[in-house]
């Protein structure tokens, strides 16, 4: 979200981070119950289509489980949605301990209110870093225009220029 929200500021793009629809779901219906998940996926697919009807650059995040079919399956939705655009790929990678600290900023309690048991959301990126890999393995990411950075030294400026640099964003 961070990275996003920088990247966003120096690019014509916009940022839909995971947790603008995540957030919202959660006021209808707890995590992964059919309302929670039709509600967030329908904002989700709302957005989407409206950036594609409107032939605007969007940046979107989420957490990628690489080992869970359904998450490629995601993906590969997302992708067939977005076919005739140029899609740029972006994995962050960094350890458990930084994003532990990170989970914890300012910036993220107020976007992601979710978040603010930090308890149970310090708990839960633990469990679901324990329960899933993360992280994808080296080749096994396919796609044209994909990246895979180490930001666990970078600050969120400092990745943005990385991706736009790489990807020759205006």
């Amino acid at each position: 979200m961070t990275v996003g929200d920088e990247l966003s500021k120096i690019t014509d793009l916009r940022l839909f981070h995971n947790h603008m629809s995540i957030e919202r779901a959660l006021k209808f219906d707890k995590w992964g119950t059919p309302l929670f998940n039709e509600v967030n996926s329908g904002i989700r697919k709302l957005v989407m289509d409206s950036f594609i009807k409107n032939r605007k650059g969007l940046i979107f995040t989420f957490t990628w489980a690489f080992d869970l079919k359904s998450d490629w399956d995601e993906m590969e939705r997302i992708r067939e949605k977005f076919k005739g655009f140029k899609i740029h790929y972006v994995e962050l990678v960094s350890d458990v301990e930084e994003r532990l600290k990170r989970n914890e900023t300012e910036k993220r309690l107020k976007e992601k209110p979710s978040k603010r048991n930090v308890e149970w959301s310090r708990n839960e990126l633990i469990s679901t870093n324990e329960k899933h890999r993360l992280v994808s393995d080296e080749g096994e990411i396919q796609y044209d225009n994909y990246i895979k950075i180490d930001n666990t030294k970078l600050s969120a400026v400092e990745t943005a220029n990385l991706i736009k640099e790489a990807f020759n964003l205006y």
